[in-house]
């Protein structure tokens, strides 16, 4: 299959290719393994190469930071992964979430340096920024890995979408972190500027 560039609206920051076999975007993650320029989305043979920008990571850090401070006040054991590489071959998908946590989960995970997604549960919470036009619709790839919630900052809002019979949908509150609202969340970025 030949591999073909889609144009996207911020084209200095996110590349999507097409026809990517899931061999060479193994051979990319190799290659970025410990570099932190470039974020890697492969979802059945498109992948994502994103750069983030200041204007993407600040909401990512407060939201981070708010998760952090939420879990330190209810005295709940988290784990923090950031932007850690998962994939499932078996599924031809693989991801780098801007930010991710283990809540209810963090003990299965607890002492463990190595995820693997074939085993081990996926992160609970994911944090994703697309404040330009999403490039690449990253909501059915989390579905399909089982990721329970994935909080999307979109320049505007914040919105929460719940894995619910195999797919997000949105909603108002967290499952994974009872009390918080969208809204909240969305104020907090506001502020945070």
């Amino acid at each position: 299959m030949a591999m073909a560039v889609r144009p996207v609206e911020s084209a200095s920051q996110c590349v999507v290719l097409q026809g990517v076999s899931w061999d060479t975007y193994e051979r990319l993650l190799a290659d970025f393994q410990d570099s932190h320029a470039a974020h890697l989305t492969y979802d059945q043979g498109v992948l994502e190469i994103l750069g983030p920008s200041a204007k993407h990571e600040e909401p990512n850090r407060a939201l981070a930071l708010l998760i952090e401070m939420l879990a330190l006040e209810l005295d709940i054991d988290i784990r923090n992964l950031g932007s850690t590489t998962f994939k499932r071959g078996d599924l031809s998908r693989g991801f780098e979430p801007d930010s991710c946590f283990y809540i209810q989960q963090a003990a299965q995970i607890s002492g463990k340096d190595d995820i693997d997604l074939t085993v081990d549960p996926p992160p609970d919470l994911v944090i994703e920024v697309d404040i330009t036009h999403p490039s690449l619709d990253k909501l059915p790839l989390y579905a399909a890995v089982g990721v329970t919630e994935v909080w999307r900052y979109d320049g505007a809002a914040v919105k929460i979408h719940t894995l619910a019979q195999e797919a997000h949908t949105v909603s108002e509150t967290s499952q994974v972190l009872p009390g918080v609202t969208s809204a909240m969340l969305s104020q907090l970025i506001e502020q945070s500027r």
